[in-house]
């Protein structure tokens, strides 16, 4: 049975409940295949697109404050940005916003987040495309902008369709090629700046600027689409945040560049009148060849962005499908593990929008849209932090808590009404489409609440379980983090022999007593809350192994007692009620206790202990192991560690005798343990080495690597 999905969320005693509950099955596991690079291209990408089409519109609502607008537009949208940071590395889920806001505040609020989200990227996507066809024009005589923008929405659903691999490769290689032009651009440019043409800065007023701050927004909101495919990234604690922050700061400093040297070439009413402006610029300070390089860079950028609009588009109703929002067909993956079906509907969406909607109107409704869905993220930050879920384990913490959220929200909602009425409607009625969707089809399929249920619980209800249940199988999926000291505590646990005349209380007892040895906390404040976890369900049991386990102030870091019972001990496992449910027989109990001050790295390392035990073939490598060493050994990393003999047979016969402060370790390796004698050792270096010793070794990969290297073992 799977044991991660199987948890409740009551936390209170022993460390929470664990409820007996098969995961839902999924219709697929999409591939980790992008990389920092890869998230920094597509939220560059899909991001920079907009200088070559944008400005010129812009420029004749507003003028030369059209810059102003750009500034204003990146300190709206900076809020949100870390805001989902912290929101995707706690839960690097397909599907962003949705994700988030469903978990936040409900399923009802994740229809309209999942819709508009899909909506808001698809008609962003449709506004790149157009601009596209303008570009291509300048080459083609009397070119159907329309068709030619179709057409390349068709191409890149294809190969959106190959797998996200091919599609992030592509977006790489558009993305670089697209900077490195406009770096040229901004540079050769500056240099023809006429700064007259910055005369009467602000004569279009104040308010018309910062009116513009909410349609030049959409400059910006591709920045946001990298969270969409967050389950596809790897290692995303550390490459997503990383990767749209230093998105954010190149786009700003090309918009900036950029619009500057538009503005400052190009007289005011040829500037105001084009479609392209970056090839109007061009060709007014680098002739012909100019014009050409830089329309060749737009075409590029349009198509990045049109493939990576495509790519993080279709994921969101990919997830509302995984959750029953939408129909099933949605979910269900290609021969290349990609969400066919929602492609395909996605690339449709952008076809229908624009054939019917002029490339202003697009860029209002979807900025408007955006607006909307960024000051709900800075809202469900707030609910997320104040649910104080355990499980809640964000990689990255957005700053200034709470009021980078607060000053978000705020901003948001005054960029909306800004924007007019029409695109207040539009998105009025976008939020009504989803209700109505909502009642008609999903309320009878869906039945989850959110976070906010949990802030309710603070004062007096009971907290919504099933998502707790979700973030931890996040954690589980995510894995330990490189502080986590999962190795150590398994190198240092205490170990003993359990007989089939013990009982669960009588172990328990035992291990008490060794965990008051090695903390001086009394052993009944351990005993106590082992037996009340394990009757009310908070230790999860299978393949024969229980995990008992609590949280106790005081403790300085975790401790792990390993217990072995060759014949088998039943224990009674419990539930939320206290009242038995049914007997479990098991051959191996890790009782684990860590700090309570730090309860999301105690549920990640119950977390790598239930990946270990799931391992194929771990009881038999457990009932086999001949000392403690080996037992340890059965569920070390072997990248990260190395189980050792000094014996006169083995490439460790030269430490016979030594102390081990005068044996070369590679750096970044430790000698953890040394079992010498039957007898466990925390190793100083004044510690000497005796034939038949066996040490655990522990350490970043590359060092334990070093290490096997340097003994020409791979496991001695």
């Amino acid at each position: 049975m799977e044991f991660w999905g199987r948890i409740n969320s009551a936390t209170q005693g022993a460390g929470g409940h664990w409820k007996n509950r098969m995961a839902a099955p999924k219709s697929g596991t999409l591939k980790k295949d992008i990389s920092l690079l890869g998230v920094f291209a597509i939220a560059l990408g899909t991001t920079i697109s907009s200088i070559f089409f944008l400005p010129g519109m812009a420029f004749k609502e507003v003028g030369p404050a059209l810059l102003v607008s750009y500034v204003l537009a990146a300190l709206v949208v900076a809020p949100p940005l870390l805001c989902k940071s912290e929101l995707t590395t706690a839960m690097p889920k397909a599907g962003g916003v949705y994700f988030y806001l469903d978990r936040a505040f409900g399923p009802l609020a994740g229809a309209v987040a999942g819709l508009g989200s899909w909506i808001s990227l698809t008609l962003k996507t449709s506004f790149v495309l157009v601009g596209s066809g303008y570009y291509i024009a300048l080459f083609v005589d009397d070119a159907p902008i329309t068709l030619i923008a179709i057409g390349l929405a068709v191409v890149f659903g294809i190969i959106n369709t190959l797998g996200v691999g091919k599609a992030a490769k592509m977006q790489n290689v558009l993305v670089v090629g697209v900077v490195l032009l406009l770096i040229w651009f901004i540079f050769q440019g500056s240099t023809d700046i006429n700064t007259s043409h910055f005369d009467d800065f602000m004569a279009a007023g104040s308010y018309n600027v910062i009116s513009m701050t909410g349609i030049v927004l959409v400059s910006y909101m591709g920045l946001t689409k990298v969270a969409s495919v967050a389950e596809e990234v790897r290692s995303p604690e550390r490459n997503i945040p990383l990767g749209i922050i230093l998105a954010l700061i190149a786009a700003f400093l090309l918009y900036m560049g950029g619009v500057a040297v538009m503005i400052g070439t190009i007289p005011a009413a040829e500037l105001a009148e084009s479609d392209t402006p970056a090839a109007l610029a061009a060709q007014f300070f680098a002739g012909r060849a100019g014009m050409i390089v830089i329309s060749i860079a737009a075409i590029a950028s349009f198509l990045s962005a049109a493939n990576a609009g495509i790519l993080s588009a279709s994921r969101y109703p990919m997830a509302m499908s995984r959750d029953h929002m939408v129909p099933a067909m949605f979910r269900r993956l290609g021969r290349f593990g990609t969400p066919v079906t929602a492609i395909i509907v996605t690339v449709i969406l952008i076809a229908l929008q624009i054939l019917l909607l002029d490339p202003l109107v697009i860029a209002k409704y979807a900025g408007t849209t955006k607006l909307l869905l960024f000051g709900m993220l800075c809202a469900a930050l707030i609910v997320m932090r104040e649910s104080k879920l355990d499980s809640y384990d964000p990689g990255f913490k957005a700053p200034f808590y709470p009021w980078l959220p607060t000053i978000g929200l705020l901003g948001c909602g005054a960029c909306m009404i800004l924007l007019g009425w029409i695109p207040i409607l539009f998105t009025i009625g976008l939020i009504v489409l989803s209700f109505g969707w909502f009642r008609m089809y999903a309320s009878r399929r869906v039945r989850r609440e959110g976070a906010i249920y949990h802030l309710f619980s603070r004062l007096g209800r009971q907290p919504y379980d099933p998502l707790d249940i979700e973030l931890r199988g996040i954690i589980k999926e995510k894995g330990l983090r490189p502080a986590d000291p999962f190795d150590e505590i398994i190198a240092r646990a205490s170990f003993l022999e359990g007989s089939s005349s013990d009982s669960f209380r009588d172990v328990s007892q035992r291990v008490s007593q060794e965990l008051s040895e090695e903390t001086g906390v009394p052993s009944d404040r351990f005993h106590k809350q082992f037996l009340e976890g394990t009757r009310l369900g908070a230790t999860p049991v299978m393949g024969g192994v229980a995990l008992p386990h609590l949280r106790l102030t005081g403790l300085q870091r975790p401790y792990l007692v390993l217990v072995r019972c060759a014949e088998g001990i039943d224990i009674q496992v419990g539930h939320g009620t206290g009242d038995v449910t049914h007997e479990e027989h098991v051959y191996a109990m890790f009782f684990m206790a860590s700090p309570d001050e730090d309860p999301t790295q105690h549920l990640r390392l119950l977390a790598s202990l239930a990946s270990a035990v799931e391992q194929d073939g771990f009881m038999k490598s457990w009932q086999d192991a001949r000392s403690p060493a080996e037992i340890k050994a059965s569920l070390l990393r072997n990248d990260r560690s190395l189980t050792l003999t000094v014996d006169s047979h083995t490439s460790c016969r030269d430490w016979i005798g030594k102390r081990l402060s005068e044996i070369s370790f590679p750096e970044d390796v430790l000698v953890a343990l040394v079992y010498s004698q039957e007898e466990r050792h925390i190793p100083t270096g004044k510690t000497i080495l005796r034939e038949d010793d066996h040490l655990i070794v522990i350490g970043e990969p590359a060092g334990i690597a070093a290490l096997r290297t340097q003994l020409d073992i791979e496991i001695c």
